[in-house]
């Protein structure tokens, strides 16, 4: 414990969706709000019937600002940029409540009673777009003898998620060239951070390669967590009767996105034979969104790569309709799942798979061995750091489809009962040791501590932008001088 006094902490994230990043700020904002201080998430969408529980049920403030003037896309283009420009609409939101705030509190100044209970530092916590963070501390203003300082929570750097070797060489050009302020932004936007943490060593490594350890000072490693307590489980997870007459079921959780290749748990599973498949079901479960093009296409894509191999499948949107499925279908696609019945599914599941290669942290497996799951994993990224080969789980090279079918198989016909009780109990123990919501309370808390004893970090980006600009304009008007002199 670090004996941090009460802050106000003000978290600003894109999108409260369904997915890991989402669930991490969740639990950023929870880890928080239970130790005393002020949390409010402000975010340009959240859809009520696509978010947590958390995030829609009181149990955390929630405001929706940034969301009214630009679109999240433009024909389904331009996504990062309206990004950058809804957060920069939302801080304005920001900046202005925060000085509604500050204008009451210096009026009520003499009431002791309000003084003894106002949190006093403000603390900004901003994850995955830094597009908001050199406004904020050019603009934010602490209220006199209080402290503000900007935490920026990176998970990977948006440059490398980008697509650009994607079509033709022109239009990959144009993709490049289009990317190439973005980028530079990104970098320059995260130098105005007081301080930076990764969500785990992977990362940071990553982190520091692209933008240069000497730009963001030391990048400490707060890892994601996972509710431990046993109320945090929904008790209908663990009432519940047998799903699907008792089939054994082999689970994987992601985002229906190309990148975590849930293609591949089609193809291991498919691997074991129609005898071996007897009495087993793959469910394939995750965040799905309609907005999204490459949810739907990729969604198609593994129902097309199923039936294609020779199995039975259906999609469900609700559980209802989950559990009405025929006998006969081997692969079930799961869109959207809610909590309490992903806990159901953990619960009763015989085994997780993890395709994701190189996945920055995945908050998933930790979920799997907080329930006593284990968890097969590719060898690479975040489970190198949450899985322990042969204790809680395996890790194997995600090309080395085979592989992947072996541990299946040895997991539904080879280990006996008490292995597998065994691995349960090491998987419950790591993830409480390691990756519980008190383990992160700890470390946020460090963290903020050591950002709040240190001067704030100085920021000299609006200069770069200056002569940008400048070196631009001259560029522009050597042209115009040219071109006016060959026309002339």
């Amino acid at each position: 414990m670090t004996g941090l006094a009460p802050s106000n902490v003000v978290i600003v994230h894109p999108d409260l969706g369904i997915g890991g990043a989402e669930r991490l700020i969740i639990d950023v904002a929870l880890a928080l709000q239970n130790r005393g201080h002020r949390v409010t998430i402000y975010t340009s969408h959240r859809d009520k019937n696509h978010c947590f529980d958390e995030a829609r049920d009181g149990t955390l403030d929630v405001r929706v600002r940034g969301n009214t003037i630009f679109p999240a896309h433009v024909f389904g283009r331009l996504h990062i940029f309206m990004a950058a420009l809804r957060q920069l609409h939302l801080t304005v939101s920001l900046l202005s409540e925060l000085g509604s705030r500050d204008a009451f509190n210096s009026t009520t100044a003499d009431n002791k009673t309000a003084e003894k209970n106002e949190h006093q530092d403000d603390i900004f916590i901003v994850d995955q777009l830094p597009a908001c963070v050199p406004f904020l501390k050019t603009f934010g203003r602490p209220q006199k003898s209080y402290r503000q300082r900007i935490l920026f929570y990176c998970h990977f750097p948006d440059q490398l998620l980008a697509r650009r070797d994607e079509g033709s060489s022109l239009l990959r050009l144009a993709k490049h060239l289009y990317r190439f302020p973005f980028d530079w932004f990104e970098g320059w936007a995260l130098s105005a951070s007081d301080r930076v943490v990764a969500n785990s060593k992977f990362s940071r490594g990553v982190v520091r390669q692209v933008f240069g350890a000497d730009k963001l000072g030391d990048v400490e490693v707060v890892y994601p967590c996972v509710d431990t307590d046993e109320k945090a489980i929904a008790p209908e997870a663990k009432s519940a009767g047998p799903l699907w007459g008792g089939k054994k079921i082999l689970l994987s959780i992601n985002r229906f996105e190309r990148k975590k290749d849930m293609a591949l748990a089609i193809r291991a599973y498919n691997g074991l034979g129609a005898e071996k498949r007897k009495g087993t079901r793959l469910v394939i479960a995750g965040g799905y969104d309609n907005r999204v093009q490459e949810n739907v296409q990729y969604h198609q894509e593994l129902d097309t790569l199923a039936t294609s191999l020779g199995l039975q499948t259906a999609t469900a949107k609700t559980v209802v309709s989950a559990l009405s499925i025929p006998d006969d279908i081997d692969v079930l696609f799961l869109l959207s799942v809610p909590t309490s019945f992903k806990d159901t599914l953990l619960v009763q599941s015989k085994l997780l798979l993890y395709t994701p290669i190189n996945e920055h942290f995945g908050i998933v497996p930790v979920e799997a061995m907080r329930v006593g799951l284990p968890v097969l994993a590719s060898n690479t990224g975040g489970p190198l750091e949450t899985i322990v080969e042969g204790e809680t789980g395996w890790l194997r090279d995600a090309h080395a489809v085979d592989e992947w079918t072996a541990v299946m198989d040895k997991v539904l016909n080879e280990l006996s009962p008490q292995q597998i009780e065994k691995m349960a109990a090491a998987g419950k123990l790591r993830a409480d040791s390691e990756f519980s919501l008190t383990a992160m309370g700890d470390r946020l808390e460090e963290e903020i501590s050591t950002m709040l004893s240190a001067e704030r970090r100085p920021f000299d980006g609006w200069m770069q932008v200056c002569v940008g600009l400048a070196l631009i304009v001259a560029l522009l008007a050597n042209i115009g001088l040219f071109v006016y002199h060959m026309t002339a």
